[in-house]
């Protein structure tokens, strides 16, 4: 029984040394990575960017007070002069007061001067006064009179915003300063609103621009700034305009660039030509795609297959599959989009090279993923 324990313990001990040493020759081999293969093939390399209106304007009120009535929305098209909102005044109780009292003491004035007047209008039609005597009461009156309706007015411009003879030119009608298409209405009925002056900018009542006077706006990388200049033509296309392609010239190229995310870009502008029979809606410019600079039909790989070693790149072209083996390769690249990138010379057409790296699963990884 003890012999049997003895073999049992030296046959445990044996295979313990044997892992040990499997463990040790395993891990001593060199790793070997696999990577994805790609295909060198031809395409479009295309640079986006996006359209804006090249002026917004801030429609703002000349006075204070509530909105009563907005009378248009995102996305009308409006002319100058057309009303967009109108405003409540809420007046000022002191100037209120004295606009009321100065009314009361005006009709009181006027009151007066027009009892003498008809009584001195009799008495000079019967001859007992002068005609230079009448004049005078008839000058009162005339005075008194326009006394009373400026009194009147100014109460009617404190109280309501707009004097009777001038109601077309109220400041509490807002309107469009310029022909456009309302791109925002930020305001609500019931919304207090500040008027602009030299203190405040005021609260913007609507946004308005002309959407058939668009510029591109986008940044460029350093890499490509120098490939474009200023009266280059452009093609065009916006998402929400699918059979529509318009034209473009480069009007500006910022001589000072912007660190971004580790990039130095430089800021541009376009003019785009909408066509008469094209209408922009206010947002399809935020949204649109536009054709930069084109580069069609050439070859093209993924940005992430190429290295660099200071100004040069290289990309690794396939040998053998299994296992896998790649010899390095000098490429002269062109235009990128951020996903794929220009081969000018180094690679052929359907030649493979190596791609990302592919992860090994570890234990537990997929079992984790699948809970998800």
């Amino acid at each position: 029984m003890k012999k049997f324990f003895k073999y049992l313990l030296l046959l445990i001990l044996a295979v313990a040394v044997l892992g040990t040493f499997y463990f040790l020759w395993k891990k001593s081999r060199p790793v070997v990575k696999k990577y994805e293969i790609e295909v060198v093939k031809t395409g479009d390399i295309v640079a986006t960017g996006k359209v804006e209106p090249r002026n917004e304007i801030l429609i703002k009120p000349q006075m204070s007070g509530i909105i009563a009535e907005v009378y248009k929305e995102a996305g009308d098209v409006v002319k100058a002069g057309d009303i967009i909102a109108k405003i409540k005044v809420i007046p000022d109780m002191v100037s209120l007061n004295s606009a009321e009292s100065r009314v009361t003491r005006a009709q009181i004035a006027f009151d007066q001067t027009k009892k003498n007047y008809d009584r001195d209008a009799k008495l000079f039609s019967d001859k007992v006064i002068s005609k230079e005597e009448f004049e005078k009461t008839q000058l009162q009156y005339n005075s008194d009179k326009e006394e009373l309706k400026s009194a009147q007015d100014n109460l009617s411009l404190i109280r309501d915003g707009v004097s009777s003879d001038k109601s077309q030119l109220s400041n509490t009608l807002v309107r469009s300063t310029i022909n456009g298409t309302i791109l925002d209405v930020p305001v609500k009925v019931g919304n207090s609103v500040i008027q602009s002056n030299n203190f405040n900018d005021g609260t913007t009542i609507a946004t308005v621009a002309n959407m058939n006077d668009m510029l591109f706006v986008g940044k460029l990388d350093e890499t490509e700034v120098g490939k474009i200049s200023v009266g280059m033509p452009m093609d065009i296309t916006i998402g929400a305009l699918q059979d529509q392609k318009l034209t473009a010239t480069l009007e500006y190229v910022s001589p000072k660039g912007t660190e971004e995310n580790g990039a130095i870009m430089f800021e541009m502008k376009a003019a785009v030509q909408v066509p008469t029979d094209v209408y922009v809606r206010a947002g399809y410019s935020a949204n649109a795609e536009i054709v930069l600079s084109k580069s069609a039909k050439v070859i093209r790989i993924p940005e992430s297959c190429v290295e660099f070693s200071n100004d040069t790149a290289f990309v690794y072209i396939l040998k053998s599959k299994d296992p896998q083996t790649f010899e390095k390769k000098q490429v002269k690249i062109g235009l990128s989009d951020g996903i794929n990138i220009e081969v000018k010379s180094g690679l052929k057409l359907n030649q493979q090279i190596r791609g990302a790296e592919i992860q090994e699963e570890k234990p537990g990884e997929k079992k984790k993923e699948d809970n998800k």
